[in-house]
């Protein structure tokens, strides 16, 4: 079951490599990629080398099983477009994108993505984007 309040979650196996890659770089963060150079890909900082400002929303944060969760960020132009949609960070075996700190490990972050269901929906104080409630 997931919570109606969160917009963002982590597979065990994403959050194993957080814990990884937080013991090497220090706390992180996410920034969803708006799809230029590296697609959609959620791009993974150390805090503090990516600077967020009024033209990024907060999504929430993920539990990685470390000591602070890890914030995940967006652009408000891109979250008019994703508003409805969950968005739960994985890892596969590839490339990481070019400034994400996984880059040199052989696995690369993605995102994958389901609407939001209708109690999360009314969480958000969104109706239904098809207009069926």
């Amino acid at each position: 079951m997931h919570s109606p309040t969160s917009r963002v979650a982590v597979t065990p196996d994403a959050a194993a490599l957080l814990r990884q890659l937080t013991a090497q770089h220090g706390p992180l963060m996410f920034h969803q990629s708006g799809g230029c150079c590296d697609g959609s890909a959620p791009m993974c900082y150390p805090v503090g080398m990516f600077l967020t400002g009024p033209s990024d929303v907060l999504l929430g944060t993920i539990d990685a099983g470390l000591d602070d969760p890890i914030e995940v960020y967006m652009s408000a132009s891109q979250f008019e477009h994703w508003k409805y949609t969950h968005l739960t960070i994985d890892v596969v075996p590839g490339r990481g994108a070019g400034f994400s700190v996984e880059g040199p490990t052989g696995l690369r972050f993605l995102i994958r993505s389901r609407m939001l269901d209708a109690a999360e929906l009314e969480a958000f104080g969104l109706a239904s984007p098809t207009g069926a409630d």
